[in-house]
């Protein structure tokens, strides 16, 4: 498939602050593309350049092969916007407040009241779309904000955390709209978040962006296998190189290092004791020891290589102060990356 968006080393620096630190990446057409980050990575930057709320510093990047830095115009009548910050008269009914942006982008008459009602559909709030929107719930809000970014039937469509703050039904009808709009209609789709769930769920490739920067780009499941058989993390209270070494060789292993920073331990062996072969280990949720050392063993068998590292500990009465296995998901891939969570 051609690319819809192609994203050629974008920065964006105020004053001695980078950003956005040279990112590059593309967009297919009809692809659901996910902006994976924690708060303050650069995704609201990176999207407010490709939309021309702000001008890049350096680097550009092309949508339907017009460039953002030179032919703007062109660029806004193919890209769909909807920000994290609600866009609406509060006063003014969900109808009239699409009717007031749909004649910003020039709609008038019969083709104006069909494409409201459309996009009133797709967001599913054609009952209440006469009712004030100070009356509606977070939830309903950025349904309506989304639908305004409808309108005028974008090609490619920027979702920056469509669901932040947003009840449980309200999540539910933004995810169903999302994937009914890229089945249905092909619309190409760039869904940033910090949620890992809703990025697994929707998209089909997803950059994680961190500080800035892309540290990974490849398809979710592909991103995923980067965990390869399972991490574990133990926080032991003293680690050397001997030690490290001798976890390398346990089977099962593929190695074992310092986790990059202290990571938050999550488990604790109930019992103490390793468990017997075949059955998990009982754990226990605990806070933090701030104390210990966490290791990160990267297991080809995460089951197989915890048994054997918990029978290694217990044989030389080596105490385990924390334990956390990591779940094969993105949430995990980020902690692998970075040494931390992602909505730290």
């Amino acid at each position: 498939m051609p690319n819809i968006l192609e994203v050629d080393h974008l920065v964006k620096k105020y004053g001695d602050f980078e950003a956005v630190k040279g990112i590059s990446f593309s967009v297919e057409e009809g692809e659901v593309f996910g902006l994976l980050g924690p708060n303050g990575a650069g995704k609201t930057q990176t999207i407010s350049m490709l939309t021309g709320v702000i001008p890049p510093t350096s680097g550009t990047a092309r949508i339907g092969g017009y460039d953002i830095r030179t032919q703007m115009d062109q660029v806004k009548r193919l890209n769909g916007l909807v920000p994290q910050d609600l866009a609406l008269y509060p006063t003014l009914s969900a109808r009239a407040n699409l009717n007031f942006f749909g004649r910003i982008y020039g709609l008038r008459g019969r083709e104006l009241k069909e494409r409201v009602e459309d996009v009133l559909r797709i967001v599913a709030l054609t009952d209440r779309a006469d009712q004030a929107i100070e009356k509606y719930s977070g939830g309903m809000k950025r349904r309506i904000n989304i639908a305004a970014g409808l309108l005028h039937q974008p090609k490619l469509l920027f979702l920056d955390e469509p669901t932040v703050g947003v009840d449980p039904q309200s999540r539910n009808h933004i995810f169903e709209s999302v994937m009914r709009l890229n089945r249905e209609r092909g619309m190409s789709i760039v869904y940033t978040s910090h949620y890992m769930e809703e990025v697994e769920l929707l998209c089909n490739r997803a950059a994680i962006i961190d500080e800035g920067e892309i540290i990974a780009l490849d398809a979710i499941k592909n991103l995923i296998a980067m965990l390869g058989g399972g991490v574990i993390h133990v926080g032991l209270q003293q680690v050397d190189d001997a030690l490290l070494a001798q976890l390398s060789a346990l089977p099962a292993v593929k190695r074992a290092t310092l986790a990059p920073r202290p990571a938050p331990p999550l488990l604790r062996l109930r019992s103490g004791q390793a468990p017997a072969e075949g059955q998990e280990a009982e754990v226990s949720e605990i806070a933090p020891a701030p104390s210990c050392t966490i290791v990160k063993i990267e297991a080809e068998h995460s089951q197989q290589a915890l048994l054997n590292m918990i029978s290694f500990f217990s044989q030389r009465d080596i105490p385990i102060a924390s334990l956390e296995i990591l779940e094969p998901n993105l949430e995990s891939v980020f902690l692998h990356l970075t040494g931390k969570k992602l909505r730290e």
